[in-house]
């Protein structure tokens, strides 16, 4: 497919200026609005040597170009030289590609190349709350769109299976519990039971004593301790894969924390042979001064290992077995000192790949009426959340389409398709409240609303039992709203590169409402069955275009694209 801006580039090489070719392509732009072109080119910098206005110069430029094959005009606006694309050219150009191309947007930029998507990385034995929303539903999308640009990905849920909150539990366990109780109702015991510690312990020490007393037996292998384990990992992981279910989310591996345990001594001797320990109040610390960071503590004076240990012996195993391009880490804001440290102590152990590290960064999601605390029981359960958006829209169902096949499911894919849309709007930094009034409004800017335009668009095609044709007159679609539709179609590519680069969701989610606001302004202003037989099929090859777009982009959210709403 034509990429106009290449063809922006060759233009501007033609005024032989002194710049290379990847100069002028980083400085093209696409103007805020349709009125003043599809793209541009400052010309500010020039103003010094040329010593003219900037919007003289830019009359100047314009006036030594032609149009040529690709570009219906070319204009000086102020101190831009703006392009105007030959729309006949780019509406052949873009809904052939549609047709053509089973990966249509994916410019394959992660062939050849292995990336690591760590995300969710629930805790055993605690509840699957509302907060781990955010690193599953971004990590899970962000891991579609790589693997969509043809990266091999290997997404991992490492889960959060050790540490001295294991001893805590097991402690809890063997004082309050009651096996016959937490087989009836895993988590919310477990819940119980974590949360009753936690508070008889900040007012008893010795209690915390009694917790690093079993996470060290635990560590080393005591059968007792590994029994209890194993066994609450085990009930925990069967809770959470109702929830990973229902979010239509899988991973390559759930390698944890505890799996990763194994190779932690290997990673001590290496850290002594390279004499980077130092020794602090018995314990065994790293100084990251020059970093301007805290020391990091590599082992407690009791002879137990800590978080960070583990995160060093696992990015050396990931890197030896998967030898990846980037070891993402999708973790919440909260850990970036975590990460700093991490990346600093594996550059001062001499790995050069530790750049390769990324901490991908989120804000928190939190309730109208307040923060969650888990250690004070004050959680919202995510399985409860996601099965009220289903409830929530099978009544929305009921009232306005009662006689909807498949309602049952239907219902689960808007209900949880709205819930993680939600959560990818807005840009995966900022923190955001979750607010049950707009996660199911049809007309906002939701994930229920890009479903029902990509709903519609199936009605339409499926109503006439559309099949693709060959002899399509292109030149027919010259309405204002049919070549906003190509336009945005032809930025497709661009809104997945940049998604991709920047590891964020968002770019789709909002370009996703963008096109169904498109296509729904189509839809009302240019009639389909009643036009013309040529131009009929010309507008329902586009709402075919459209509505494999929506399709895709909705998938790589992680959303399904039901065909009748």
């Amino acid at each position: 497919m034509i990429d106009f801006k290449l063809k922006v580039a060759d233009k501007i090489e033609e005024l032989q200026l002194d710049m290379n070719r990847e100069e002028i392509i980083s400085l093209i732009e696409i103007p805020p609005n349709a009125e003043m072109g599809d793209y541009a080119f400052p010309v500010f910098r020039f103003a010094k040597v040329l010593k003219k206005a900037p919007n003289l110069i830019a009359e100047d430029f314009v006036g030594k170009l032609s149009n040529g094959e690709y570009f219906s005009k070319i204009l000086n606006v102020g101190p831009y030289i703006n392009f105007y694309v030959n729309n006949c050219i780019q509406i052949k150009e873009v809904l052939e590609e549609v047709v053509n191309n089973k990966k249509f947007g994916s410019k394959s930029i992660g062939e050849g190349k292995n990336v690591v998507v760590e995300f969710s990385s629930t805790n055993i034995a605690k509840p699957f709350h509302i907060g781990h929303l955010r690193s599953t539903v971004i990590g899970n999308s962000i891991n579609n769109i790589l693997k969509y640009q043809d990266y091999n990905t290997v997404s991992i849920n490492y889960l959060g299976d050790y540490g001295t909150q294991f001893g805590m539990m097991i402690s809890a366990y063997k004082k309050w519990g009651s096996k016959e109780q937490i087989d009836k109702d895993p988590i919310n015991e477990l819940l119980n039971l974590y949360v009753k510690y936690n508070k008889e312990a900040s007012e008893n020490e010795a209690l915390m004593d009694e917790a690093r007393y079993w996470f060290d037996r635990l560590e080393k292998k005591d059968e007792e301790a590994v029994e209890l384990w194993q066994w609450f990992k085990d009930i925990s992981l069967n809770e959470f894969q109702r929830v990973y279910k229902l979010l239509g989310v899988s991973f390559d591996n759930y390698n944890g924390e505890a799996y990763h345990s194994q190779f932690m001594e290997d990673v001590i001797k290496e850290l002594e042979d390279k004499n980077l320990l130092k020794e602090s109040d018995g314990a065994m610390i790293i100084d990251l001064e020059k970093y301007d960071l805290p020391p990091v503590l590599i082992k407690k004076s009791n002879g137990s290992s800590t978080y960070i240990t583990r995160d060093i012996a696992t990015a050396i195993y990931r890197k030896k077995t998967y030898d990846f391009y980037k070891n993402n880490y999708v973790v919440a804001s909260q850990q970036r000192l975590h990460f700093q440290q991490l990346i600093a102590v594996l550059t001062e152990m001499g790995y050069e790949w530790a750049k390769d590290c990324v901490h991908v960064s989120f804000g928190m999601v939190s309730m109208k009426d307040g923060a969650m605390k888990t250690r004070e029981g004050k959680v919202v359960f995510l399985e409860d959340v996601l099965n009220k958006a289903i409830d929530k829209t099978k009544n929305i169902i009921e009232e306005r389409n009662p006689n909807l096949a498949d309602k049952e499911k239907v219902a689960k894919e808007i209900g949880v398709g709205a819930i993680i849309f939600q959560d990818l709007f807005n840009n995966r930094i900022k923190d955001y409240v979750f607010d049950w009034d707009q996660v199911l409004n049809f007309d906002g800017e939701t994930g229920p609303y890009v479903q029902y335009a990509n709903a519609r668009a199936s009605t339409i095609l499926n109503k006439v039992n559309f099949k693709l044709m060959e002899d399509v007159n292109y030149n027919l679609l010259k309405e204002n709203e049919e070549i906003a539709i190509v336009k945005l179609l032809d930025n497709y590519g661009n809104v997945l590169e940049s998604a991709a680069n920047k590891l964020e969701p968002s770019f789709v989610t909002r370009y996703a409402v963008e096109l169904a606001k498109a296509f729904n302004r189509f839809y009302n202003s240019c009639p389909i069955n009643s036009a013309e037989e040529d131009l009929k099929n010309a507008r329902l090859l586009l709402t075919y275009a459209t509505k494999v777009v929506l399709t895709t982009s909705l998938n790589l959210l992680g959303i399904a694209a039901p065909e009748k709403m």
